[in-house]
């Protein structure tokens, strides 16, 4: 196959350029939402609501992840798979005041939701002209 990558334009794997892992955090709990509130108001947060059985929603997740290049120092990035935690995806938009859309990027400062969106509006490049 290597030598139809040649042909075609492929990449070998060291040229490839490495992609560093984005830094998700787990949202499960209810729980979790008082901190994220409370870092709020010193750093932004950004929820990332996912429905693990939907191809547009998988799409759009790939996406975000591959224009995705905020510092992790400039923002806390939670991922929520809200088919396993639909309790904490419904809280997520009675506390937020954001209408349930999946998939969702939400982004809170200062306790409030001051922009999200959904689908294939989703843009990390959006998301760090917010910041």
């Amino acid at each position: 196959m290597g030598i139809f990558n040649s042909f075609f334009g492929g990449k070998s794997s060291e040229e490839k350029e490495e992609k560093q892992a984005l830094p998700w955090q787990e949202l499960k709990t209810i729980a979790q939402l008082d901190t994220i509130t409370e870092v709020s108001k010193t750093r932004p947060v950004a929820i990332f609501k996912h429905s693990t059985t939907c191809g547009i929603s998988r799409m759009a997740l790939r996406s975000f992840e591959a224009q995705y290049g905020i510092d992790h120092n400039q923002m806390d990035l939670y991922y929520l798979d809200l088919k396993a935690y639909r309790q904490v995806s419904d809280e997520v938009g009675y506390r937020f005041q954001v209408m349930h859309q999946s998939p969702q990027l939400i982004l809170i400062k200062n306790g409030t939701a001051v922009y999200h969106d959904s689908h294939g509006s989703i843009s990390a490049i959006v998301l760090e002209s917010k910041l």
